[in-house]
């Protein structure tokens, strides 16, 4: 799914905002969830991306640890963007390693998608609107109005690590794909 959303994603005008036909969504979803094999190039990269939304919102916990949501949320109130990106690092620290490769893969595909935010219309501020209620949510429900709150500062968060994912992350996130 994230080798589709490298190569299509820069291109394709609203990835993560449209989402794909319902049908085919669900029917695939129940293709992957039962091990079958499935083509995702014969499929609409919407409908990837709405999977690949899907399988981020089930991560137990949350692909950013819900146990590390309140330090996550407060990252941005910490003074220049160097202390916030320290701040991040040691965070990410705390993941497990396979949560850190994949998101190191996810930013180095939002990362692609940003740099071409004039053919696609989704800039970092766009991408993370549309994928920062798939990477953290809080441990315990919450109020409607809280739950809002909580979106936006996530939202900034996820915004603030597609605009520095190469010093946070390393410049090779952009070469992680290689020559596809």
């Amino acid at each position: 799914m994230l080798s589709l959303l490298y190569q299509e994603g820069p291109s394709t005008k609203g990835i993560f905002r449209r989402s794909g036909s319902a049908k085919t969504f669900k029917e695939l979803k129940e293709k992957l969830d039962s091990g079958t094999e499935v083509d995702l190039t014969r499929e609409s990269i919407f409908v990837t991306a709405s999977l690949f939304k899907d399988f981020l919102r089930n991560i137990p916990g949350s692909i950013l640890s819900s146990q590390l949501c309140d330090k996550w949320v407060s990252v941005l109130d910490q003074g220049n963007n160097e202390e916030k990106i320290k701040s991040i690092q040691r965070l990410i620290e705390h993941l497990p390693r396979a949560n850190v490769v994949l998101l190191r893969y996810i930013f180095g595909v939002l990362h692609g998608i940003e740099m071409r935010s004039e053919e696609n219309q989704m800039n970092a501020f766009n991408l993370a609107v549309c994928i920062a209620p798939s990477l953290l949510w809080p441990p315990v429900s919450s109020t409607p109005d809280i739950e809002s709150e909580f979106i936006k500062k996530i939202s900034s968060l996820v915004q603030f690590l597609i605009e520095n994912c190469c010093r946070i992350f390393g410049d090779e996130i952009t070469s992680l794909f290689g020559e596809i």
